[in-house]
C-alpha cells in the first residue's frame, strides 16, 4: 500500500495577496457604517468619536510593529499563539514557559476571533434590516429593524461565508481584492460630498432635514401638534396617509429648513461640532479612551495575515510589510478622513442624537447628502448604491476574520492543545474546514445574541417610535417599551466590547512575545523591541482597565462593559479548567521539562 503524502497549505500568496487579506479584515465600508451608531450612544465621550479613533490608532500601530518584527523571526501559520511558542523556545532562561505561554494566548486570542464575526454577522442582519425597511416601510422600519428578521439574516449569512472561507483562501483573496477596490472608492466619494455639503450651507441657509420615519430628507419645517404620551406632553409631527410629514405653513406656503449646528440640546445632549476643530478635539481624555475601546474593532485585522504564513510565497518579508501597510492605509487614510466628514456633517436637521437613535446612521446621511445632489428620490437611490458596497465589505471582513480564526484554532488542534479534529486540513481545497465551519456555528449563535436587543440602553427608541412599528413577528417581535428597553443593555455593544476586549488582550500579550523574542537577539532594536513594545503594552492595558473604572467615572454606560467583562472572565476561568483536564489527559506538563528545538 503507498505511503499516504500530507496533506499541506500551498504558497500562493504574494505582497498584493496578503495585504488584500488583511485590508477586508480593517474593512472602512463596514465600519463606518456599523461602529458610528456604536460609538454615538457611548454615553456623553460621543464627542471625543474622532480622537478616540487615533488612540485606537497609536495603539494598533505599536501592536503591528511588534506582530511586523515577530513575523520577521518566527513566519508560519498560527500568529501570536505561534510566535509565543517560538519566542519562549527561544529565550536561554524562560523556555519552561514555552507551552504554557501558547496556551494561554491561544486561548486569550479565541475571545477575539470567535466573537468577531459573530459581530460581523450581526451588523449584516441590522444592514439588511435597515435596507429592508428603506425600500418596503409597509414590511420593516428601517431604523428599528425586527430582531427575528435580523437573526435569520445573520445565520444565513454566517454559513453562506463559511462555505467560501471551505473553499479555499484563493478563492478568499480574490473576493478580497475586488471589495477593497469598491468599498474605499465608494467611502470616499460620501466623504467628499459630506464634506461639501457642510462647507456649503452656512448656519442659518436652507438645507434638509431628515426623518426617520419615512426615511427621506426634506428642504422644509416639519408641522407638529401637542399629544399625551404615558402622562407627558409632547410634540408630534403631523403626517400624510403615507406617512410622510406634512411642512409647516406660514401664509399657505411651506416654511423651508434653515440649518444650524447647536452643540447640545436642553438636556445637555452631544448633537453637533460648530467647528471642524471640535470634530478633531480631545474635549476629554476619559471621553477619548472610552471611545478608544469601541473604535479598536474599525482597526482590528492586520495581524490576521500573520496565520497565513504557511501559505505565504516570501513570508518572511512579504508578512511584516502586509501587516503594517494595512494599518496605515485602512486606518491613517480611509478612518480618519472618512470619520471626520461624518462628523462634521452632523447638523440641527440630523444630529448625534440622531445617529445614536438609527440602525445605519451613515445611511440616513447618504440619503441627505444624496438628495441635495440628485434632487428627492435620489438620495434613497445614492444610498442604496453605497450599501451595497458595506455588503461587500462584511462579507470580506468576515471572511477574512474566519479564515483568521479557523487557522489559529487549526493551529492549537495541530498541536494537540484543542481537540486534534480541529487540526486537520481539506483533503482538496486545503483548508481548516472542521475549524470553519465550528466558527461559523459559533458565529451564527453570536450573531443572534447580538441583534436580539441591539436597540437597548441609550439607544432605546422612543414609545411613538415603538407604537409605529409595522405589525408582525418579523418587523416587530422583541420589542416592548422605551422604559423597558432603556433598562436592558445593548446587545450588540456588549458583544462588540467583549470581542474589543479580548482583542486588547491578545495585542497586549503580543507586545510582552515581541519583548520575550527579542531579548538579548542579535537585531535588539532600542526603538522597535522595547520602547515600542512596552507603550503598546501600556496602552492596551489602559483600555482594558477603562471597561472597569470608566463607566463609574461618568465616561459611557456601565452594563455594557461590565457584562463584556464578565464574558472574558468566564472564558478564562472555563480556560483554566479545559488546559487542566486536558494535560492530565494527556500526561503532559504545565512547565516543559526538556528544551524542545525551535523553528
Amino acid at each position: 500500500m503507498p505511503e499516504q503524502t500530507p496533506v499541506r497549505m500551498k504558497s500562493t500568496l504574494g505582497l498584493t495577496g496578503l495585504t488584500m487579506n488583511a485590508m477586508a479584515l480593517i474593512a472602512p465600508g463596514a465600519f463606518l457604517w456599523l461602529t458610528f451608531q456604536i460609538q454615538a450612544t457611548t454615553g456623553v465621550t460621543a464627542p471625543s468619536m474622532w480622537i478616540g479613533i487615533v488612540v485606537a490608532l497609536l495603539l494598533c500601530l505599536a501592536t503591528a510593529v511588534c506582530y511586523a518584527e515577530m513575523a520577521k523571526l518566527y513566519p508560519g501559520t498560527g500568529s501570536s499563539y505561534y510566535f509565543a511558542e517560538q519566542a519562549f523556545l527561544n529565550s536561554e532562561k524562560a523556555w519552561r514557559y514555552a507551552r504554557l505561554s501558547k496556551f494561554i494566548v491561544g486561548w486569550g486570542s479565541h475571545l477575539y476571533y470567535w466573537i468577531y464575526p459573530g459581530v460581523m454577522v450581526g451588523v449584516m442582519g441590522i444592514l439588511c434590516g435597515y435596507l429592508v425597511g428603506t425600500m418596503w416601510p409597509t414590511f420593516m422600519n428601517a431604523s428599528n429593524p425586527g430582531p427575528a428578521f435580523m437573526m435569520a439574516v445573520a445565520i444565513a449569512f454566517s454559513f453562506l461565508v463559511g462555505y467560501i472561507a471551505h473553499r479555499g483562501i484563493n478563492g478568499s483573496t480574490a473576493v478580497s481584492v475586488a471589495i477593497n477596490v469598491i468599498q474605499i472608492s465608494a467611502l470616499v466619494l460620501f466623504s467628499v460630498l459630506a464634506l461639501s455639503y457642510r462647507i456649503n450651507h452656512a448656519p442659518g441657509s436652507i438645507a434638509y432635514q431628515f426623518d426617520s420615519t419615512s426615511g427621506e430628507a426634506y428642504s422644509y419645517e416639519f408641522a407638529t401638534e401637542k399629544t399625551i404620551a404615558n402622562g407627558q406632553t409632547t410634540e408630534a409631527i403631523v403626517r400624510d396617509a403615507n406617512g410622510a410629514p406634512k411642512p409647516k405653513l406660514d401664509a399657505g406656503k411651506p416654511v423651508p429648513y434653515h440649518i444650524g449646528y447647536p452643540a447640545k440640546d436642553d438636556k445637555g445632549n452631544f448633537l453637533s461640532h460648530a467647528k471642524a476643530s471640535s470634530v478633531v478635539g480631545f474635549h476629554n481624555l476619559g471621553w477619548a479612551f472610552i471611545q478608544a475601546t469601541v473604535a479598536i474593532l474599525i482597526l482590528v485585522g492586520f495581524e490576521s495575515v500573520t496565520v497565513m504564513g504557511g501559505e505565504a510565497k516570501n513570508a518572511r518579508r512579504d508578512i511584516p510589510i502586509a501587516v503594517i501597510v494595512s494599518l496605515l492605509v485602512q486606518g491613517l487614510f480611509c478612518y480618519l478622513f472618512e470619520y471626520f466628514a461624518a462628523a462634521y456633517f452632523l447638523n440641527g436637521g440630523y444630529t448625534m442624537q440622531s445617529a445614536g437613535a438609527s440602525a445605519a446612521p451613515i445611511g440616513d446621511m447618504m440619503i441627505v447628502v444624496g438628495t441635495a445632489l440628485f434632487g428627492p428620490g435620489g438620495g434613497r437611490i445614492f444610498m442604496l448604491c453605497e450599501a451595497f458596497t458595506v455588503f461587500l465589505a462584511l462579507i470580506g471582513t468576515t471572511l477574512s476574520c474566519m479564515n483568521t480564526g479557523a487557522r489559529v484554532t487549526y493551529a492549537m488542534g495541530k498541536d494537540r492543545e484543542l481537540h486534534g479534529y480541529f487540526g486537520e486540513l481539506h483533503a482538496k481545497n486545503l483548508s481548516p474546514h472542521r475549524a470553519i465551519w465550528i466558527l461559523a456555528t459559533i458565529s451564527a449563535v453570536v450573531g443572534c445574541v447580538a441583534v436580539i436587543m441591539p436597540f437597548g440602553d441609550a439607544g432605546a427608541p422612543a414609545d411613538a417610535a415603538i407604537k409605529a412599528l409595522p405589525p408582525g413577528f418579523w418587523s416587530s417581535f422583541g420589542y416592548t417599551t422605551h422604559d423597558a428597553m432603556a433598562a436592558l443593555p445593548s446587545s450588540l455593544l456588549t458583544v462588540t466590547l467583549a470581542s474589543n476586549f479580548g482583542t486588547f488582550l491578545l495585542y497586549g500579550l503580543s507586545c510582552i512575545i515581541c519583548l520575550v523574542a527579542y531579548h538579548k537577539h542579535p537585531m535588539f532594536s532600542p526603538l522597535r523591541h522595547l520602547f515600542i513594545p512596552v507603550f503598546g503594552l501600556i496602552a492596551n492595558l489602559a483600555c482594558m482597565l477603562f471597561y472597569l473604572i470608566g463607566p463609574f467615572m461618568g465616561y459611557g454606560t456601565k452594563m455594557e462593559p461590565l457584562l463584556a467583562l464578565s464574558i472574558a472572565l468566564l472564558w478564562a476561568v472555563y480556560g483554566g479548567i479545559y488546559f487542566i483536564r486536558a494535560s492530565k489527559a494527556s500526561g503532559r506538563t504545565t512547565l516543559a521539562t526538556v528544551r524542545s528545538a525551535a523553528m
